[in-house]
This record gives C-alpha cells, structure tokens and sequence, in this order.
C-alpha cells in the first residue's frame, strides 16, 4: 500500500478538441510503415496462441544490432522486465538502488516485490556513480540506471557505467534502461558491457523510436544465467503475436529509425534554443523530451499550455516540482509550444 499507483501522460484537455500530445515520449510519426503492414496482416491469426519463445523477433533484434538471440528475452514492454527482475531478483530484506529522477518504476517495482528503494542523489540532473557506489550495501540487488535518463534527457560515458558495474557486490546486477539509445549516435545503449559481463543487463523498448507504445513490446539482453530466469519467471505467451510481428518488423527497418532520431535531433536543437530565447532553463538532452526549469511556474505555465491544446508532464513525481518534460514532437508542434511558451506567465 505504498506504491501509489503510476500515472502516465494525459492524452486529453476538458474543452479541447484537437489536442497535441507531448506528455509521453512517444514518437510524432508513428510506426513504420512495414510494422504497420505487419500488425495487420497478423490479424488473420488472432485465434492462435503466439510463439512463447518469441524466436522470429529475437532473432531480427539480433541481426540488427550484432547480439546472440539466446541471450535476449521480450516482454510486454521493458516495464514488465523491470518488474520480473525485481520479483526474481530482489524481496524483502534487500535494496534495490537508482538515482534520485530515475524512471518511477524502478521504485514501484521494488516496493512490489517487497524490497527496499533507494535513491541515490544526482549531481546536475545527471546520475552521479560516486554517489551510487556510496549507497551501495550487501544488501544492494539491483542497480536501475537509464541511460539516457527520464525524465532529465542526461546520460553517463561507458566508462562511468563500467566503473559502477566493478563497484557492484557479488550478487547485484546492474541493469542498464537505454529506452532512448537509439536517439543517441554511435551508442549501443550498453550491449557490449552486458555482453561482456555477468552483473550487466540491458533493457530496450519499442515504445519509443519504434513508435509501437500500444502493442507493449520490449527486450533484454544479458548473460545466459539472468536471460534463464527471466524465461523462468515471466508469463508463457508474454507478447501478443501481433506485437512479435510488427516488432519484428520495426527493428529491420534501419531508414525509418534513422529519419526518426535525425528528425528529432533537428526539432529538439530548435526548440532548445527557441525555449531558452524565452528565458526558459533547458536541461541539455540526448532523448526525444526536454526537462524545462519554469522558475517555479510549472502550475501556470503547464495551464497556459493546456488552453493552447498542449500537452505536456508535470515532474512532482520525480522530485522536479518547478519542471514540465516537453516531448519534441513534429515540426508543427515544436513552433505551437515555441509560440505558446513565448506567452507564458512570468
């Protein structure tokens, strides 16, 4: 009865019709076209069982990102491997640790299974591993990092995160949420340490870039023995057969993840600047959101932007209580919220 339960992005505006959602991180421009065609053409078989092992996908996110398909497992969503880690690894007596503006689940999933949160504080919005390390315990048996992080778009070299998986005790893993790695150039969200490593799990998702949030789909891949639990633990038909295929489908298709990131890395830049120019704090940001300081206005500026159809998330859950998180969506969105910030009360 401590978790109060999770909130995600409002959708809707009482009073307006045509709302621009900017609260959840989701990709503008959908999925891509072949994992629509995908989802579809699955239909014909919604009276079958879908494959419990989920083999055609694992191996497509293999071949498109270098790794053993015996080594990754899916989920419905990386929340649900959040949440299974957690059961299997952690319970009452043991510390599951994160930074202090992680991602809210890794406490919701720790009080879950009985274990004991513990949040390690940030330096500059950015996990500090000096600071992790330092809250580590024997108890400590689970390390939550994303990399880059939500809500604050900031994210740690290899070779800091390398440091802290040394840091960690013996029977700890660290598991590494790149969510937004593919936002992020020549970074592989942390899959050649989890190759290498024992203490070393990373999470993806295809709720982002992927744009599939709908169909709850997402991966990790680690060291045999974490992958066998996992098997162990989660549901035996976890995915749907049309999440498998249109998944299946969206990890192949490498032009439309790269048109996605170039896209948002040009509208995120823009909107930077623009929301700067209007005296607004920016949180520099390697996801597709932007941690915005109103100076206390939050309140104000989120109803400001809501009579204008905009969408955005208040950050009181996250300790950020003077903060909005602004998805960078298409260019029509980025020039309203631009314009709209421009007006904010100060």
């Amino acid at each position: 009865m401590a978790i109060a339960p999770y909130q995600g992005g409002a959708a809707t505006v009482p009073g307006v019709n045509r709302a621009i959602k900017l609260s959840s991180n989701e990709n503008p421009f959908g999925p891509s076209p072949r994992a629509r065609e995908a989802y579809l053409k699955a239909a014909d078989g919604l009276a079958l069982y879908p494959d419990g092992g989920a083999l055609a996908l694992r191996r497509a996110i293999a071949a498109a990102h270098g790794l053993t398909p015996e080594r990754i497992v899916c989920g419905a969503g990386s929340d649900e491997l959040i949440a299974l880690l957690a059961k299997a690894y952690a319970g009452p007596g043991d510390e599951v640790l994160y930074s202090a503006h992680g991602f809210l689940m890794y406490r919701l999933s720790a009080l879950a299974a009985g274990a004991t949160p513990v949040a390690a504080p940030e330096r500059g919005l950015t996990a500090d591993v000096d600071a992790l390390i330092g809250c580590l315990t024997e108890r400590t048996r689970l390390v939550f990092l994303a990399n880059p992080n939500n809500p604050t778009g900031t994210m740690l070299p290899g070779d800091e995160l390398a440091r802290l998986a040394d840091a960690l005790p013996g029977p700890a893993l660290l598991v590494i949420d790149a969510a937004y790695a593919e936002y992020v150039r020549g970074y592989d969200g942390g899959a050649a340490l989890a190759g290498a490593r024992e203490n070393v799990v990373m999470l993806r998702t295809f709720s982002k870039i992927h744009g599939l949030a709908a169909l709850r789909l997402g991966w990790a891949f680690g060291p045999p023995h974490v992958i066998d639990v996992l098997n162990r633990v989660r549901g035996p038909f976890n995915v749907s057969a049309p999440a498998l295929a249109a998944g299946a489908e969206a990890v192949r298709d490498r032009d439309y993840v790269e048109h996605s990131a170039v896209t948002n890395e040009v509208w995120r830049d823009w909107l930077t600047k623009e929301l700067c120019a209007a005296g607004f704090g920016v949180q520099p940001s390697d996801g597709n959101f932007l941690l915005v300081d109103t100076g206390g206005r939050a309140e104000a500026v989120d109803r400001h932007l809501a009579r204008r159809g905009l969408i955005v998330r208040r950050m009181e859950g996250y300790g950020l209580p003077g903060h909005l998180r602004i998805t960078i969506g298409d260019e029509a969105a980025c020039r309203a919220v631009a314009e709209a910030m421009r007006g904010a009360p100060g």
